[in-house]
């Protein structure tokens, strides 16, 4: 199908003779005119066509403007204004629907050459093809849907569920299709009703159990996660403020899903711990915090010191600075006789020799792992 929008896209830039940009309801980029139009006057490119072809979406912002015009509810073509400001052009849109809703939209760079209600066969052929994109996006829309279940059970299953699972999704991907995993960790009371999966190709799951929802990205490569943070990054907006997301390790289609499952899902209990993970932790850049999550808790001996906050930020602090008592201190804003005194109640405390490998191992590992929900 990508292909098919993608070639969709191009003939409307050529009817039109601008640049053309295909995205879905939640502005994420499916598919651009790449080149400049052959004989475009006008600019091709603006700040937001420029974020959005690199970051696969639009920010909240930019989605916020664009909808306070009607485009949303809007049944034929319109205009938006420019910003020079901002650095926005003034686009021609297309609304992309189907069945009576709006599934994307046609963003054209024209420089206002193209009146939206004029009878235009150049602009009346590009609204058929809007609507041939729009009937394309609203079967993927289906699809999806309908792998929601067999990816809950290739994730949660019996083995015979997950194996006839695995077996659909792959089939449904076509063999060898890069995918990576993503975890949804919704605050507070979790999902937010009426809640949207997200859209753009991906599969999604709400697995009741675990208060997550699972999506399945398709990706163009095996490293071009692109599309994978634009699902999450828009996913995110509709969730309540604190939720965090994990990204798991790309795989082939179905392959070792509930493993690729646990990855997404442990960096996503990371990211909800750990400031600099947050929002979105990526599997392969958690490092030592991958050991930490596996742990089934802090070891016995270290309880005694989690009851005590400062004991307990110092002894990480100082840790976490390589057992430097000059950066610790620093960093703790304590002289450093104070520090010292603290570290000699803290072996007190728990029992273990500090100047001993093994014990600063245990330490940090029950530490970082007392963090994580």
């Amino acid at each position: 199908m990508r292909d098919e929008l993608q070639e969709l896209v191009d003939r409307v830039a050529a009817l039109l003779g601008a640049p053309a940009t295909l995205e879905d309801a939640d502005f994420t980029l499916l598919a651009f005119c790449a080149h400049p139009v052959d004989g475009a006057e006008t600019p091709v490119m603006d700040a937001v066509r420029t974020r959005s072809i690199l970051g696969r979406g639009s920010t909240p912002e930019t989605r916020r403007w664009f909808e306070d015009f009607g485009i949303a509810v809007a049944e034929g073509p319109l205009r938006t204004p420019g910003d020079p400001d901002a650095g926005i052009l003034t686009r021609l849109v297309l609304p992309v629907r189907h069945a009576g809703r709006t599934r994307g939209y046609l963003w054209l760079l024209d420089g206002g050459r193209t009146d939206p209600a004029a009878d235009d066969p150049a602009l009346a052929a590009a609204v058929e093809l809007a609507a041939e994109a729009g009937r394309l996006l609203a079967e993927r829309e289906e699809d999806a849907g309908d792998l929601g279940r067999p990816l809950a059970a290739a994730l949660t299953g019996t083995p015979a569920a997950q194996a006839q699972a695995v077996r659909t999704l792959t089939a449904a991907w076509g063999g060898r299709t890069p995918v990576v995993l993503v975890a949804l960790r919704p605050a507070g009371a979790g999902l937010p009703s009426p809640w949207r999966a997200p859209a753009a190709g991906a599969v999604s799951a709400v697995l009741p159990g675990e208060g997550l929802v699972a999506v399945a990205v398709p990706l163009p490569g095996p490293a071009d996660l692109r599309p994978a943070a634009a699902v999450t990054a828009a996913a995110l907006a509709g969730l309540p403020s604190g939720s965090t997301a994990g990204l798991s390790a790309v795989g082939a289609d179905a392959e070792a899903l509930p493993d690729r499952w646990e990855q997404a899902r442990t960096a996503a209990r990371v990211a909800a711990a750990v400031p600099r993970f947050s929002p979105v932790a990526h599997w392969g850049e958690l490092g030592a915090w991958r050991l930490a999550a596996a742990l089934p808790g802090p070891d016995p001996a270290v309880r005694p010191l989690l009851a005590d906050p400062v004991l307990t930020a110092t002894a990480e602090t100082w840790l976490d600075a390589g057992c430097s008592p000059a950066r610790a201190a620093a960093t703790l804003h304590v002289h450093r006789q104070t520090l010292y005194h603290r570290l000699g109640r803290i072996e007190a405390l728990i029992g273990l020799d500090l100047a001993d490998g093994d014990a600063r191992l245990l330490l940090h590992a029950s530490l970082r792992r007392a963090r994580l929900p």
